[in-house]
């Protein structure tokens, strides 16, 4: 047993620093998949072709991603998101402001392509900064990121209340891009340092990296975002027709599942310390199974709420343990290069599982049924039973009185 780590000043406002950036990243990107509509309306693009411009966002970001495995080689993560963070903001008031469907194509591609490095180096400071302390501090951001996407959705109701778009987006960002610029001097890129790499990196050395021992990550990952696609996309409309629902009473699954995920991501690193990371990944996905079986199962409308709340608990710990998992795999093997390469490689299947899911539920719905098409993504979410043990060794801890001698662990 080691004793426990005291985290230096340094690292404490790098922590705070990094959890202000999840916060903006969840603000921004609310404010833009809640206002769809007014967007869609704003530019007049058909509902035959908006599904286009919704897909071209993840599969930008995941070209993003890739981008940044590769830049990352040589610029720290931290200078990365420190450059991208504002770039992602200005993209979402251009958005709103441009004057015409081909200007906000444009918007929307650079949007996309910021966000994918931004969501790939925002992890990769949080797997180095959770390393550093020596226990599991990961949740906390995608806490952050939570508390973040309640706000920014909140804003776009009473932008949607008072039919704002470039006056809402505008005055957000003149705020969010100081902020974004004022944290950014505190990021920590701790791993690199350890190892006295120089400011910019390692020059691009080549680090190999076994992606076929990911795999396991990769599918988790991807199932997770399927699983919270389904719940954006398709709560509101299963609420209405299926349960009978009023249109008003439709619009509260979501809001819920947002409050619960941020409820199970606030309290889950104290369950990491206690349970350690397996046990709290194999719980997560037995709730999110049964909030998916209760959902499909649900009489009525306030049944169905129940479900959409226990997704919320289940979901919230998969994709902060997942990005956690595949930097201690990376890092033990071979050093904090690898872990940047694996937290950006995985990234990409976050935007897979989004592509996936609403289309599935979707497909599903219209062959056979609304209630049927929601045991998919259950027993997908099943499925991370059988790879739960790629998250670490269940005897690992975290916190006070149950560290491991390996301290390199993070998962």
């Amino acid at each position: 047993m080691t004793a426990p780590r005291v985290p230096g000043a340094q690292l404490r406002h790098g922590r705070v620093s990094l959890a202000l950036s999840f916060f903006i990243q969840g603000v921004v990107f609310a404010l833009l998949v809640t206002r769809i509509p007014a967007i869609q309306d704003r530019y007049g693009i058909s509902d035959g072709l908006l599904p286009v411009f919704l897909a071209a966002v993840p599969v930008l970001a995941g070209v993003g991603s890739v981008v940044t495995e590769q830049l990352v080689k040589r610029v720290r993560p931290g200078r990365v998101l420190r450059a991208v963070q504002p770039v992602v903001c200005l993209a979402l008031a251009a958005v709103g402001s441009v004057g015409s469907m081909a200007q906000a194509a444009v918007a929307l591609a650079v949007f996309g392509l910021a966000v994918g490095a931004l969501d790939a180096s925002m992890n990769m400071l949080g797997v180095s900064l959770q390393r550093a302390y020596g226990r599991s501090i990961m949740l906390g951001f995608h806490a952050a990121y939570s508390l973040g996407g309640i706000v920014g959705a909140s804003l776009a109701w009473a932008g949607a209340h008072w039919k704002l778009l470039a006056l809402l987006y505008g005055p957000v960002v003149a705020v969010l891009v100081p902020l974004a610029l004022l944290v950014g001097r505190w990021f920590v890129d701790r791993g690199r340092e350890a190892q006295g790499d120089s400011e910019e990196g390692t020059a691009g050395a080549v680090v190999p990296l076994a992606m076929r021992l990911m795999l396991p990550l990769c599918l988790v990952m991807a199932v997770a975002y399927i699983g919270d696609s389904t719940v954006s996309n398709w709560s509101a409309k299963y609420l209405q027709d299926v349960l009978g629902s009023s249109e008003q009473l439709a619009t509260v699954p979501y809001n819920v599942y947002m409050v619960t995920t941020l409820l199970g991501r606030a309290v889950g690193d104290l369950g990491v310390r206690r349970f350690g990371a397996v046990a709290v990944v194999r719980a997560g996905a037995v709730v999110a199974a049964g909030g998916f079986a209760v959902v499909a199962a649900a009489p009525v409308a306030w049944a169905g709420m129940a479900g959409f709340t226990l997704l919320g608990f289940g979901l919230s710990v998969l994709v902060p343990q997942t990005f956690a998992a595949a930097g201690r795999y990376a890092f033990e093997r071979h050093g904090p290069e690898a872990a940047d390469m694996a937290v950006a490689r995985l990234n990409i299947f976050n935007y897979v599982g989004f592509l996936i899911g609403s289309p599935l539920v979707g497909a599903l719905g219209d062959v056979w049924s609304y209630r049927g098409a929601m045991l998919v993504p259950m027993a997908l979410v099943l499925v991370t039973l059988v790879y739960a043990r790629s998250f670490g060794a269940p005897a690992a801890r975290y916190g006070d009185g149950h560290e491991r001698p390996r301290t390199a662990d993070v998962g």
